[in-house]
Parts: structure tokens; sequence; C-alpha cells
């Protein structure tokens, strides 16, 4: 396992430029909260810092990398993701309700990876049947997150998990 751990502040207004770290402890990547203007980051404050949702994933040289959005269109929520390095896109839905905690599926043409949140303990991705990453946030002051990446995982960025580990697990919907 690929093992990585990044520290997030308990207040969602705050929306500070994130360091992530591999298991040496080395800086790996940087994420933030984006907001396309200051009037969205205003009215997102007024619905709970829940609507225009969009985190973007840095590598060491400040490049963007991933991003992972909200969408809100006709009624219904889902999630798009893009890589920028391989160029494909994701779709992340919800697929089905386990007492009040939704399950997600991220899709791209025949590759289906499912979502089991939870929301103490591990947050399990599931892709053919077989686990291939998960994502834990501990709360002591504010939030410790940790995510590990299988080795045979089909998914080897990080970034794709943080993206949207941010949006789908830390956030929500």
């Amino acid at each position: 396992m690929y093992k990585y751990t990044y520290t997030q502040p308990i207040s969602l207004e705050t929306t500070p430029i994130t360091p992530v770290y591999n298991e040496e402890s080395i800086l790996a990547y940087k994420f933030q909260r984006h907001y396309s203007s200051g009037i969205k980051k205003y009215i997102d404050k007024l619905m709970d810092y829940r609507y225009f949702l969009q985190y973007d994933v840095y590598d060491l040289e400040n490049q963007l990398v991933f991003t992972c959005k909200k969408v809100s269109r006709k009624g219904s929520i889902y999630f798009e993701a893009y890589d920028y390095l391989t160029k494909e896109k994701y779709m992340v839905a919800y697929d089905k309700w386990k007492e009040l905690i939704p399950d997600l599926i991220i899709t791209k043409g025949n590759l289906q990876i499912h979502i089991q949140k939870e929301m103490e303990g591990w947050s399990r991705f599931i892709c053919d049947g077989k686990e291939i990453a998960k994502w834990k946030a501990d709360m002591d002051g504010e939030f410790l997150i940790q995510l590990e990446i299988a080795e045979d995982s089909p998914i080897q960025h990080p970034a794709f998990f943080i993206g949207i580990s941010q949006c789908v697990l830390f956030i929500g919907g």
C-alpha cells in the first residue's frame, strides 16, 4: 500500500493550500478548495459551504494535475473529475443509500469504482470486488486524514483519490 497523510481545519469556510505527505513524510502534492469568483464564495457561505464545491490538486511544481467539482443539473447532483495528466474525465454519482450514508460510484467507460462511504472508520474504493484504496478522517483538534492506495490499483495517481475524497467524503453533497 502507498500511504499519504494530510490535515484539514474543522471549519469549512477555511480554504488553505493543504500539503499532502507520502509515507516518508515527504511533500507529494498540494490541494485547495477553489472558487471561480468572490460572489460564488459568498453564496456558498450562505449555503453552508456545500453548494459550490471544487477541489484542485497540484504537483510539486504547482501545476494543476487533477480537479473534482460538484455539479447540480436538473435536480440531480453528481461530481465531475478530470485528470490533467491522462486527459481522462470521470463521473462520480450517488449509487445507493445505506443508513443515511450514500454509496457512490466512479465511472469512465467500462471502469467502475464503488465508494463505500463511512462516517467513522475507513471509506473504501472497490473495483471488480477488490479494495483498491481507502480513506479515513479522524478528528483531533483538526481532521487528520489518511489515504492508502493498493500497489495493484488500476489507478495509481494519488491526486485522483485526493480530489475525489475531498469532494465526496470530506465535504459530501
